[in-house]
């Protein structure tokens, strides 16, 4: 009987994070889930799927759920870190709080959890993490001047990662969606969501299944020569 794989998915509670859950648990991996609030009832009733109720900036915190995973499981296959929060504003406008929230949840959160994540996965020399960008980095996208530096951010992490990781057999990349229906863009105007579709080579809103059909490739086992990339989805860089 194959071993079941284990992933750990951040942000759970709701849009992208709580359907990649779901996606996974379906395709039998064992789930480990995070969020700042409870997961939600349909996820709770998978026979597969934990959850922790965490801030993902909060260093103590998540050190304290991995340290129940190495004792609970031993190990750790895969770590996609979808968590993340955005600020549709003009920078005059943006307020100094809003910024570092942004760069918290975004920067610290996920760089905390692929340095947790790896502790787990060097040990079998072996591991797959996935990073999420935006289509907001590389297409600069004005009113979400913290956000698209949050992601940049996230891009050299992912890269410089992919090099420091490399030996232990862990490939590091990153996929960056652009606008889909999730609480995250509830509040941008619709003029500025369909000049932004506009400028991708694929005019569309982004669906969740592209976002999974990028991340099953990423972690794939015949992927373990694939490191350091960045692909956005919809054409857009």
């Amino acid at each position: 009987m194959a071993e079941e794989r284990i992933v750990v998915i951040t942000g759970c509670s709701r849009g992208i994070g709580s359907h990649l859950a779901k996606h996974y648990h379906q395709r039998g991996f064992r789930v480990i889930g995070c969020s700042r609030r409870q997961a939600p009832d349909d996820l709770q009733q998978c026979s597969r799927y934990e959850h922790y109720c965490l801030d993902v900036s909060d260093e103590h915190a998540v050190q304290e759920m991995f340290s129940s995973l190495r004792v609970r499981h031993g190990r750790l296959d895969a770590l996609i870190n979808n968590a993340g929060i955005a600020s549709m504003n003009h920078a005059l406008l943006t307020p100094l709080d809003t910024v570092r929230s942004i760069l918290e949840t975004n920067v610290v959160g996920t760089f905390l959890f692929c340095r947790e994540a790896t502790k787990l996965m060097r040990r079998r020399k072996i591991g797959r993490i996935v990073n999420f960008s935006s289509v907001a980095a590389p297409l600069r996208l004005e009113g979400e001047s913290a956000y698209a530096a949050s992601k940049a951010a996230i891009e050299n992490l992912t890269r410089t990662l992919s090099r420091e990781l490399a030996d232990f057999g862990i490939t590091v990349n990153a996929v960056g969606p652009g606008p889909i229906a999730t609480d995250l863009i509830r509040s941008v105007p619709q003029e500025k969501l369909d000049s932004l579709i506009s400028r991708q080579a694929i005019h569309r809103f982004g669906k969740y299944t592209d976002v999974t059909n990028v991340i099953d490739f990423f972690l794939q086992d015949s992927s373990d020569f694939v490191t350091g990339q960045v692909l956005y989805l919809g054409g857009a860089a």
